[in-house]
């Protein structure tokens, strides 16, 4: 196959929407309602920020804490087609919006990697591609942990920005 042939073939594969019935492999603990359908899948690709601050646990020492995930969102064929922030909050290109809440955990299987969840939407804005999401689960992560090397008073107030990839998926209601 030349080198042309190949791009084409990613190129389009990228474009094309997941068949009717595809789902990914999924841990169970982060699975989906049946009566929700794959609606969109987007590769993220961004920062976790992390703030040092004084533990809640203990007031003598300090602890990086998650403040907010910064990224851009991908389609398959590689397109910017929106953001993901704090709240946290994905918002489309065009101009939907969906804010999740952590419903459950998964370990990623790499140490360094922030953990896989299950996410149910909080709100919808728009009638976009994010408007009708009713469940999001993230996967495939790469990075985003707090840094290695703890933090310490005199630290308090500085802020980690530690690079990640991920994967999410978007379910929203069978029709």
């Amino acid at each position: 196959m030349t080198r042309a042939t190949a791009s084409l073939v990613v190129l389009l594969a990228g474009c094309a929407p997941p068949t009717a019935g595809w789902a990914p492999v999924i841990p169970a603990t982060l699975a989906v309602p049946s009566s929700q359908i794959l609606s969109l899948w987007a590769r993220a690709a961004g920062v976790q920020i992390y703030e040092c601050s004084m533990s809640r646990e203990d007031p003598h020492r300090a602890e990086w804490v998650f403040k907010a995930p910064e990224a851009e969102l991908f389609s398959r064929a590689v397109e910017k087609i929106g953001k993901h922030y704090g709240g946290p909050t994905w918002e489309s290109n065009d101009g939907s919006k969906v804010v999740g809440e952590v419903k459950a955990r998964h370990e990623a299987s790499d140490p360094e990697a922030i953990p896989w969840l299950l996410l149910s939407a909080k709100s919808t804005t728009g009638s976009g591609v994010f408007g009708r999401t009713q469940s999001i689960q993230r996967v495939d992560t790469v990075g985003g942990k707090a840094p290695m090397a703890g933090c310490s008073e005199a630290q308090v107030g500085k802020t980690a920005r530690v690079n990640y990839k991920a994967t999410y998926y978007f379910y929203e209601a069978r029709l």
